[in-house]
């Protein structure tokens, strides 16, 4: 479909060692199809090691660094779950920019299982409409964030998702909001300010 043509873009995606693989290989692989030119960021150059749930899984080239990245050079970013994997990056204060930059730049970001726990140290949760692995309602919750447990939440280019058997939903509302390009409600401030006028956002749950 045209409104899913991705040619011409650029998607990161950000990942440390731990991350669950099939929330890094199938939206890669959904939005390499659409057409996007793919990169996979991370904290150091070399490879990333998958998981499989608690088995070790395959090993994957790193693209770039968070320390050579830029949100600049890119019109939107995932961020696949695995616990260790955003556990990793919510301490690394580069990392945690470069996902900040996104949100500031009103870049499309989605974020699947325990990826939001990188959103929640980058500060870009609140009046948010958002889900995720369960686990981590409550700490959304003190952020800020309305968690609701759906397959798929879109909330002004904000696309989240709860684990691997929401991926068919997840990747097909990422690839819709990477299509669209910018939106206004994805900083901090515009979201605050359109809160306060529309009411809350509406979520969109994807259908199939």
């Amino acid at each position: 479909m045209a409104e899913n043509n991705l040619t011409g873009k650029r998607i990161a995606f950000l990942v440390t060692d731990g991350f669950e693989q099939v929330e890094l290989t199938e939206p890669w692989d959904a939005i390499k199809e659409a057409g996007a030119e793919v990169s996979l960021v991370s904290l150091e150059s070399g490879k990333v090691q998958g998981v499989h749930h608690e088995k070790q899984g395959d090993q994957f080239d790193v693209d770039e660094t968070v320390s050579q990245a830029s949100a600049d050079a890119y019109d939107g970013l995932v961020l696949p779950g695995g616990v260790f994997n955003p556990d990793a990056l919510r301490v690394n204060e580069k990392a945690v920019s470069f996902v900040r930059d996104f949100f500031q730049q009103s870049k499309p970001v989605a974020a699947i299982c325990h990826g939001p726990w990188t959103l929640i140290e980058a500060d870009v949760v609140k009046n948010r409409k958002v889900t995720s692995w369960p686990s981590l309602k409550t700490d959304l919750i003190n952020a800020g964030a309305e968690w609701v447990d759906q397959e798929c939440v879109c909330d002004s280019g904000l696309v989240t998702s709860r684990n691997p058997d929401d991926l068919p939903a997840f990747c097909k509302k990422a690839i819709d909001e990477f299509a669209e390009g910018k939106h206004v409600g994805q900083t901090s401030d515009n979201h605050s300010v359109l809160a306060t006028i529309n009411g809350p956002a509406e979520d969109q749950q994807s259908q199939e």
